[in-house]
């Protein structure tokens, strides 16, 4: 068949899309959930009960190995989903089975008493729940009609500042979670959501589809074949600097404000939970207007153009007030930003998407571009704050996001 670029693989294709409005946003809700509440609360509690200290290297360490890992698997799982035939669709069996395998991993990593096993473990989680990543986020171009692209990809877009809002209330309420606790709460929510995605909005069977023989070959060659073409490399590009913008400061957040805000470590946990909580509610805003409004004027580069450039203007606001009130600016206003872009990134990518019968494997290629940037994150940030403090690493910061905006500069295809 041949693939044109820029046409977007889905159809409207019979699935009723009325479960979906609910399930998918909420599958990607809990992943969201697992990635945030884990990866900005309780990992860095739990390498301080390892080692006593804030041991910016151990915490660096126990991130970087998971990600790595997940880089790879995200796009292998998309593949094999793409190639998965069951009575059950493609993807609901790597969904459910992921996240059941997940929790087990899960419970492994909650009692876990060094350094080195809490990286092993979480780098078993993060290579899991990538596999049920890649295969949530392909149910968009398999079942969504485009004319719907703009509002799923709003409803995406609001996994993450819902789950940061749960996670922040949560520990706010019961900061002694961040001790543990929270690993089985992140467990319950994970199974609740791939359950109610699988049963409650039903993919059709993929039993009578058509599948080419296995070649090893074109299998590997598979993961380099999107990036060949010009609008989906660059959307590449742009979610990678934006993301890695992000997580630049997202990794180490609990250690930058007692070490640079000054908030004293017995307040640190509640003071970082009313942070997010204040930005994710600016994200959620934003993600609201904008997906719909997206989708009535059709301009989904503009909005992601304005989402980079604000974001990179309120990474200088805590170089101005490095105090809990420039924080709470700052957070407002890189919420906006990040709630804009999450608004449209997902409509932006699968209008890229090169070839739409492999949307499994060209999205899990794609959220490469979400778990690059916390591979490298951690050792940007170790190595930034070691030889310039965390002044510079707001600056570094600032550099990657403006990346972020040429690549969404270089697309062509989407207005």
């Amino acid at each position: 068949m041949a693939h044109v670029q820029g046409i977007a693989p889905a159809v409207d294709n019979g699935h009723k899309l009325g479960p979906l409005y609910l399930t998918l946003p909420l599958a990607n809700v809990a992943v969201m959930f697992l990635w945030l509440a884990v990866g900005a609360f309780v990992l860095p509690v739990h390498v301080q009960r390892i080692t006593g200290t804030n041991n910016v290297t151990a915490l660096g360490l126990a991130n970087s190995i998971g990600p790595l890992m997940a880089a790879l698997a995200n796009p292998i799982f998309g593949q094999i989903s793409d190639r998965t035939r069951s009575r059950f669709g493609r993807r609901s069996p790597w969904i459910l089975g992921c996240v059941l395998l997940g929790a087990l991993a899960l419970v492994a990593q909650a009692n876990v008493g060094s350094v080195i096993m809490l990286g092993i473990s979480w780098a078993a989680v993060q290579i899991i729940m990538n596999g049920y990543q890649a295969a949530m986020t392909a149910i968009l171009p398999d079942r969504v009609p485009p004319a719907r692209y703009g509002i799923f990809s709003g409803l995406f877009g609001l996994g993450t500042p819902l789950a940061v809002i749960a996670a922040s209330i949560m520990f706010i309420v019961f900061p002694r979670l961040a001790q543990g606790g929270a690993y089985y709460v992140v467990i319950a929510l994970l199974l609740v959501a791939a359950v109610l995605v699988v049963f409650a909005s039903p993919d059709r069977s993929s039993v009578d589809l058509p599948r080419e023989p296995f070649d090893f070959g074109l299998f590997l060659g598979g993961f380099w074949r999107p990036l060949k073409t010009h609008d989906f490399r660059w959307a590449f590009v742009s979610r990678f600097g934006v993301m890695l913008g992000y997580f630049v400061i997202f990794t180490f957040n609990l250690f930058l404000l007692e070490d640079f805000i000054k908030i004293p470590k017995d307040q640190v946990i509640a003071q970082m939970g009313i942070l997010m909580l204040i930005g994710q509610i600016a994200t959620l805003l934003a993600v609201l207007v904008i997906g719909p409004l997206s989708d009535r004027i059709g301009r989904f580069k503009l909005f992601a153009l304005i989402a980079g450039v604000v974001s990179a203007i309120s990474l200088g606001i805590p170089l101005l007030m490095p105090t809990f009130q420039g924080m709470v600016i700052y957070n407002v206003v890189h919420g906006i930003a990040f709630g804009i872009f999450m608004a449209v990134d997902m409509a932006l990518v699968t209008k890229v998407l090169p070839n739409p019968e492999e949307v499994g494997k060209d999205m899990g290629v794609i959220n490469i571009a979400n778990a690059g940037p916390q591979i490298v994150a951690p050792s940007i940030a170790v190595l930034v704050v070691t030889v310039g403090g965390y002044s510079t690493l707001f600056v570094v910061s600032i550099v990657i996001s403006l990346i972020g905006v040429a690549g969404v500069l270089r697309i062509r295809g989407v207005r």
